[in-house]
């Protein structure tokens, strides 16, 4: 059975951090593309960063490149972003993503139920 275990978001002041986790299980981690997407109320979810399985490759959102940084563990089949000089316009839920890709093709597709992350004074 695949589980995310999400946490780490909460209400902070603009230009403040939060790091979220996402601990997984029921796949092989290993073998997925990890990313965070997040939400807005009335908003598409949008992806914020993403992973590749090694680590060695990472993508970001133009909103977010230089303030979020994306990481993984593998033996500990997590991945995680740490936030930092956030932003009201970065309040939302944040989901974790896991995709088994072949070329451009995804095999397979799963995610989280998602962490609130509020930024407001």
């Amino acid at each position: 059975q695949v589980q995310f275990v999400e946490s780490g978001g909460g209400l902070v002041q603009p230009g403040g951090s939060l790091r979220l986790s996402c601990v997984a299980s029921g796949f092989t981690f290993s073998s997925y593309w990890m990313s965070w997407y997040r939400q807005a109320p009335g908003k598409e979810r949008e992806l914020v960063a993403g992973i590749s399985k090694t680590g060695a490759t990472t993508n970001y959102a133009d909103s977010v490149k230089g303030r979020f940084t994306i990481s993984r563990d593998n033996a500990k089949k997590s991945v995680y972003l740490q936030m930092n000089s956030l932003k009201p316009e970065d309040t939302a839920v944040y989901y974790c993503d896991a995709r088994l890709r072949s070329g451009s093709a995804t095999l397979n597709h799963y995610w989280g139920q998602g962490t609130q992350v509020t930024v407001s004074s």
